[in-house]
């Protein structure tokens, strides 16, 4: 009787060591993946640009800068409610600014030239220049 449970000790050591060996060599397998990837870059962080609109015009900047994300932060110093218009190649436009407040519009601007208006027929608008692409940020730190 001894003998027979000392085989079935070692029937489960030897069962313990064959899925253990599988184990390992199924892990092995899956970590090897292709040896060619693509290390695509990032996109260009994206820039701030600043936009006033008062009562006699809209000013920018700033006015020229690569293709790609751009964050306009607009400030109405005007008496009225306006609406800041970017049109182009890209077009968009924020929602109504009350007198005093800020606004922010996103946007993912093309090379080519734009016209920035404000909703007033009398506020003389602004041009912005975008040229190629933005390099990429890729090894860059993020910034705060």
């Amino acid at each position: 009787m001894a003998t027979r449970g000392a085989r079935r000790a070692s029937r489960r050591g030897r069962l313990a060591a064959l899925a253990t060996s599988v184990t390992l060599v199924g892990v092995l397998l899956a970590g090897c993946g292709a040896e060619d990837f693509k290390n695509n870059p990032r996109v260009a962080a994206p820039i701030e640009v600043s936009a006033r609109v008062d009562s006699d015009r809209v000013q920018v900047a700033p006015n020229k800068f690569g293709a790609g994300l751009v964050n306009f932060t607009v400030a109405n110093l005007s008496g009225s409610p306006v609406q800041f218009n970017v049109t182009g190649p890209t077009e968009g436009s924020t929602a109504e600014i009350q007198p005093g407040a800020p606004d922010l519009l996103k946007m993912n601007l093309k090379e080519g030239t734009y016209e920035v208006t404000a909703s007033k027929a009398k506020i003389r608008p602004a041009t912005i220049k975008v040229g190629p692409d933005r390099p990429s940020s890729q090894n860059e730190l993020l910034e705060p």
